[in-house]
C-alpha cells in the first residue's frame, strides 16, 4: 500500500494536494483500497498522524513550511519535517517541502529534502506530479 501526508493550513492548497496526489494514483493505476492519503491541517496535526503511522511510515509526506507559529524560531514545516527525520524508520523520509516561502530552496537543502515553490506547482502540474510521483515508484 502507498501512503501520502499531505499538510497544509490553506484549504484551498489541501484541495490541491488532494485532487493532484489521487489523480497521480489513478494515472499509476492504483487502485482506491490500495493506496492511503491523510491530510493535515497543521503541523501539530501533521506529527500526530506520523507519531500514529509510525508501524507503517508514509511513503512521500508534503508539508508547507508557514502554518501555525508555535515552533518559533523554526518554521511550523521546518520543524515537521526535523521531527519527522527523528523516527528511524522516517531518516531517508521522502520529504517535499511545498511553499511560497522565498527562502524554500535554502530551507530544503539544510534539512536534505526536496522542494517546489507553490507557484511553480501552480503553472506547471506535471512538475509537481513528476516530484510525487518519482517517489511513489
Amino acid at each position: 500500500m502507498k501512503r501520502v501526508l499531505a499538510v497544509d493550513d490553506s484549504p484551498a492548497w489541501r484541495a490541491f494536494h488532494k485532487r493532484n496526489i489521487e489523480e497521480i494514483f489513478i494515472e499509476l493505476g492504483i487502485a482506491e483500497e490500495d493506496y492511503k492519503l491523510d491530510i493535515a491541517e497543521s503541523a501539530r496535526q501533521g506529527y500526530d498522524l506520523v507519531m500514529q503511522n509510525n508501524d507503517t511510515p508514509y511513503d512521500v509526506i508534503i508539508t508547507d513550511l508557514q502554518m501555525e507559529s508555535d515552533f518559533e524560531p523554526l518554521l511550523a514545516g521546518e520543524w515537521l519535517t526535523e521531527q519527522i527525520k527523528t523516527f528511524d524508520k522516517y531518516f531517508n523520509a521522502k520529504i517535499i517541502l511545498c511553499s511560497g516561502m522565498y527562502n524554500i530552496k535554502h530551507i530544503a537543502q539544510n534539512n536534505n529534502v526536496d522542494y517546489i515553490p507553490k507557484r511553480v506547482a501552480v503553472a506547471d502540474i506535471n512538475e509537481y506530479k513528476d516530484l510525487v510521483l518519482g517517489y511513489l515508484n
